[in-house]
Formats: structure tokens, sequence, C-alpha cells
């Protein structure tokens, strides 16, 4: 038996994607870190395996919605206690937590599954444009696909980065 590694294994090697959320309408920005994040884009897909890749979402403050979903969209949980239901407008959650608005899309587009919120884990979602140390690890830009011409994984990367190297190239 052969030990060396072969094309399977690259297949399945995990990527991170990075997205900049600003000015994106959430219902397709959802719909495409989906997709990402079951690993529909690859050609080994299968349902059955967890073969997805990590997205990072920076500037998750600055999504939008069409139509009235702003003035109209409500968040719902309940603690299984009677009268325990509370409901949170779309305003006031995006000034608490941006990021549980994206995290609620992409969770509803996913399969019900077992594999689900394995695939939920690998999604970071920051609300403004600074990720931390996560920048470090983007090998992809969501638009083209593309490494940067002078990546450097010890330099920490945040949006503005991303962006002052797009112009540059």
């Amino acid at each position: 038996m052969s030990q060396a590694v072969g094309n399977t294994a690259l297949a399945y090697a995990r990527v991170w994607h990075h997205v900049d959320a600003s000015d994106r309408i959430l219902g397709k920005l959802a719909e495409r870190i989906a997709l990402v994040l079951m690993g529909k884009h690859k050609p080994i897909y299968d349902p059955g395996v967890d073969c997805g890749d990590y997205v990072i979402v920076t500037n998750s403050r600055n999504v939008l919605v069409t139509g009235r979903k702003n003035e109209q969209l409500l968040y719902r949980k309940h603690s299984m206690y009677p009268g325990g239901l509370k409901e949170t407008p779309y305003k006031s959650m995006m000034v608490e937590k941006p990021d549980e608005i994206i995290r609620h899309a992409v969770s509803g587009m996913l399969p019900k599954n077992k594999l689900r919120e394995r695939r939920l884990e690998r999604l970071r979602i920051f609300p403004s444009y600074h990720m931390g140390r996560m920048g470090g690890n983007i090998l992809r830009s969501w638009d083209d696909g593309t490494l940067p011409s002078d990546w450097d994984p010890t330099v920490p990367t945040t949006t503005m980065t991303l962006l002052q190297n797009r112009r540059q190239a």
C-alpha cells in the first residue's frame, strides 16, 4: 500500500475564504457562504461527507436587506417556559448582535442534518473590518479566488489591508 499523498488528500484540504459583507444582500450572501461551508464548489462533493472550507465574514454591520425587511423582520427565540417567547426586531439585532443575523441566515440555508453544527463552527463573523489573528489563515479572496501577490502569513490581515493589496496589484 502506498503512503504517498495523492490528489484526494489535497482536494479534502480546507481553505480559508474571506468575505466582505459591506453593501451585500443578506440572502444572496448567506446562500453563497452556505455553498462554501458544504463544499459544493469542490469536485469531490459528497452530501454525507463534511468537505467544506472555512469562511471569514467581516463588516457584518453593513449587510443589507431588500424591501421593508429592516422594519418587518423579527428574530424569535423561546425559553420553553409558558410565555417565554422573545422577539427581537431586525434593527435592534443589527445594533446588538450583527453577527447573529448572518449566522441565522446561513444556518437556515444549510441542510438540517448532523453535519450542520460542524459546518457552522467553520463560519467566523466579525462586525467590523478587523479580524484579528484569523486574517493570517486567509488563502482565497472571495471575488476572484486568488492569493495576494505579497501574501505573508505572519502579518495580521484586515479587510483594509486586503483592499490595499488589491489596489496595488
